[in-house]
């Protein structure tokens, strides 16, 4: 881990941050419980097929992201192999496609920051293998996507 703090570089990385109306403990549960995660998860238009989720350290969630365009059924393949869980706190992932050699995939921290008045900042950290590859994600909607992502989670949590 410590590597990767040392290469950490803002040239490659994207940021989302979300203010939700609930407690950390609530927010941070929506993303270890499979179930709900593929309730919530995705962009605006997609739904989310799980095909396997071990959400723990060690643990991969493999899963499409399934859209009508253009009037046919398009599959979006998903794996995210989960590094890192502090309860409440932190969950850290390698996020790419199946495909094990996966040269785009790039890590994802997400943290959980609780509030005096027990809403939560949920701050949202990608990492791309380069800064070129940041720049194409960013150039097919990446960051809305994302946020329409973290839209999701606080529809999900207000339901």
């Amino acid at each position: 881990m410590a590597n990767l703090l040392e290469t950490w570089s803002l040239d490659r990385e994207i940021v989302l941050v979300k203010l939700l109306d609930h407690p950390r403990d609530k927010v941070f549960a929506a993303w270890t419980n499979p179930k709900a995660l593929a309730e919530w998860y995705g962009p605006s238009g997609l739904s989310i097929e799980s095909h396997e989720a071990d959400i723990r350290e060690g643990g991969t969630w493999r899963f499409d992201m399934v859209g009508i365009f253009e009037g046919k059924e398009q599959r979006f393949p998903n794996l995210m192999r989960f590094l890192e869980i502090v309860p409440n706190e932190r969950i850290v992932m390698d996020y790419g496609t199946p495909d094990p050699d996966d040269p785009e995939r790039f890590r994802m921290t997400v943290t959980f920051d609780e509030q005096a008045d027990g809403k939560t900042v949920l701050t949202m950290r990608q990492l791309h293998p380069s800064r070129e590859r940041r720049q194409v994600v960013i150039g097919f909607g990446a960051v809305g996507y994302g946020l329409q992502t973290l839209d999701g989670l606080a529809a999900w949590l207000d339901a």
